[in-house]
């Protein structure tokens, strides 16, 4: 049952109906969840196919994916249910805006994923303008999700996430939980059309610390929900002290979110690693 004092939305991040079943059984409670080209690949029917030297042609492959998609949303038809469109450094804002729309009718609950990136942002405006809901991924700076802000002003609260990665940041010595402290900040005054997701949430500390920060919404991998669910759904408050250890301050920044779309720095080679990883994962699974 969902604990009293939990203001942040739970998300199951995986691409595998039988964890979304297994995480509601033990929860009681789940408010959505996060797909992607890894997850997908990584679920145990493509897994076993490619492990038979089995690829998908593109339309299997998609129709694999809605099929995923699908059982997901009839077991949380309330929630919200993530689809990434294919995205690498070479792919043009109209076919990300293409495949949102052909996404968006696989499922009455969906969010749309494009990456924080100048045709990522564009697709995520003009998507936002037709009614579509988004989630912009692969963020790692403040300036990035002020920037989706700009992208997408005038669409509605519950429209679009954004979706900062802590688990990357800390890879390489930077304190991801700043990141998503400083976002929360940021937005604390907007008008609210954004909302903050925290995403590559990978211990219990993250976790707890996305709670205690009151971030909008949270999603993590099957394992660290059910050790939430274990140790009792603990849900800390503004007192709980995240251990940074050795990771390097993000400073927070005063950042406008006025400006126009053109006078943000959107760059990031996380971004842009995130994108290689994404869509390698995607076309192993395709055969050419």
């Amino acid at each position: 049952m969902r604990p009293r004092k939990l203001a942040t939305r739970i998300f199951l991040d995986g691409g595998d109906p039988a964890q979304t079943r297994q995480v509601l059984d033990v929860l009681g409670f789940l408010d959505g969840q996060t797909t992607n080209p890894t997850l997908i690949a990584k679920n145990p029917e493509a897994a076993a196919r490619l492990a038979e030297g089995k690829r998908f042609t593109p339309e299997e492959i998609l129709a694999f994916y809605r099929q995923v998609v699908t059982e997901i949303s009839g077991l949380i038809p309330d929630g919200s249910v993530s689809i990434e469109v294919y995205a690498d450094k070479d792919t043009a804002t109209e076919r990300m805006l293409d495949e949102a729309k052909r996404f968006f009718t696989w499922i009455a609950n969906a969010h749309i994923k494009f990456p924080v990136t100048k045709a990522g942002l564009a697709a995520a405006g003009a998507a936002a303008a037709l009614g579509l809901r988004v989630n912009m991924t692969l963020c790692f700076t403040q300036e990035q999700a002020a920037a989706v802000y700009a992208a997408t002003r005038g669409a509605k609260r519950g429209q679009i996430f954004v979706s900062p990665f802590v688990g990357r940041l800390d890879d390489r010595g930077e304190n991801g939980m700043d990141l998503i402290a400083n976002i929360a900040r940021m937005f604390a005054a907007s008008d609210g059309h954004v909302e903050l997701l925290s995403a590559s949430v990978r211990t219990m500390e993250h976790f707890l610390y996305t709670l205690a920060l009151g971030a909008d919404i949270v999603t993590a991998p099957s394992g660290l929900l059910l050790q939430w669910a274990a140790d009792g759904l603990p849900v800390p408050g503004p007192e709980y002290v995240y251990q940074a250890r050795d990771l390097r301050t993000i400073g927070y920044r005063d950042i406008s979110l006025d400006k126009q779309l053109e006078e943000y720095d959107i760059s990031s080679d996380l971004t842009d690693k995130g994108m290689e990883r994404f869509s390698a994962d995607w076309n192993a699974l395709i055969e050419r």
